[in-house]
C-alpha cells in the first residue's frame, strides 16, 4: 500500500459517513496490511455504528494473531468501556489462547454491562482445557445481574460450558434472592434442553420460585 492510498483509508475509517467508514474497514481488512493494527484498534475504541465496529473486528481477524493480540490484550486496561468491550469481542472471534490470561476477574465483573458480556463470552471461548469448572464458579457469581440480555449472555455462558456449570449453579439455586434463584433455574433447563427458549425458562423459573417446587408442581 502506497503512502497516499494509506493516508486516504485512515481518513476514511474516520469520515462522517458510516458507509464511508464501513467500506474502509471493508478494504483494510481485503489488504490485510499488518501496518493498519494500531489504527484498527483505535477505531474500535471510538466507532459508535455496531456494523461499523464488526467489519474493524474482521479487518483485524485478517492480520496475523502475533500482531493483533498482545495491542488488544493492551487495550483491555484502557479506561474506556467500548475499547475493552470490542477489544474482548475481538480476541474471541480470533480464538488465540494466549489471551486467556488477560481475562481477569475485574473483567468478569466489570461495571459495564457491555463489558462484562463480552467478557464472558471470550472466556468461554478462551478457557484452557482444566479451568471450564473455575470459570463456571465464577461465572456463577453473576446470576441475577442486569436486564434479559445480560441475563440470556451469562445463561449462554454457562450453557457452553457444558455439563461443569451444574455445580456452579448450586449456590445461586438456593440464594436468598428470588432473582439470583429465578436466573439460575433458567440457566439449569436450558442446560437441560439447550434449544429451549430463555423466555420460557425464565418465565417457570419465577413461578417456581414464587409458588415454591411443591405447589409449581401440583
Amino acid at each position: 500500500m502506497n503512502h497516499a492510498t494509506d493516508t486516504r483509508l485512515l481518513d476514511a475509517l474516520g469520515a462522517a459517513n458510516p458507509s464511508t467508514r464501513l467500506q474502509a474497514a471493508l478494504a483494510a481488512g481485503t489488504r490485510a496490511d499488518p501496518g493498519l493494527v494500531e489504527a484498527l484498534v483505535a477505531r474500535c475504541a471510538a466507532e459508535p455504528d455496531f456494523f461499523v465496529r464488526d467489519m474493524l473486528t474482521w479487518a483485524l481477524t485478517r492480520l496475523p494473531a502475533e500482531l493483533t493480540v498482545p495491542r488488544l490484550v493492551a487495550e483491555l486496561r484502557s479506561g474506556r468501556a467500548q475499547a475493552r468491550s470490542q477489544a474482548l469481542h475481538t480476541l474471541s472471534k480470533i480464538g488465540d489462547r494466549a489471551a486467556w490470561p488477560a481475562l481477569t476477574r475485574e473483567l468478569l465483573h466489570d461495571r459495564d454491562d457491555e463489558v462484562a458480556r463480552s467478557a464472558w463470552r471470550a472466556a468461554v471461548v478462551l478457557v484452557p482445557p482444566g479451568e471450564q469448572a473455575n470459570l463456571a464458579a465464577e461465572l456463577a457469581r453473576e446470576l441475577g445481574r442486569g436486564d434479559r440480555a445480560v441475563q440470556l449472555s451469562l445463561s449462554r455462558a454457562l450453557v457452553a460450558l457444558g455439563e461443569v456449570a451444574e455445580g456452579a449453579l448450586r449456590a445461586g439455586l438456593l440464594s436468598a434472592d428470588p432473582v439470583v434463584r429465578a436466573h439460575a433455574r433458567a440457566t439449569e433447563r436450558l442446560l437441560q434442553d439447550p434449544e429451549g427458549g430463555f423466555d420460557l425458562a425464565v418465565d417457570e423459573a419465577r413461578r417456581i420460585v414464587a409458588l415454591g417446587p411443591e405447589r409449581a408442581a401440583s
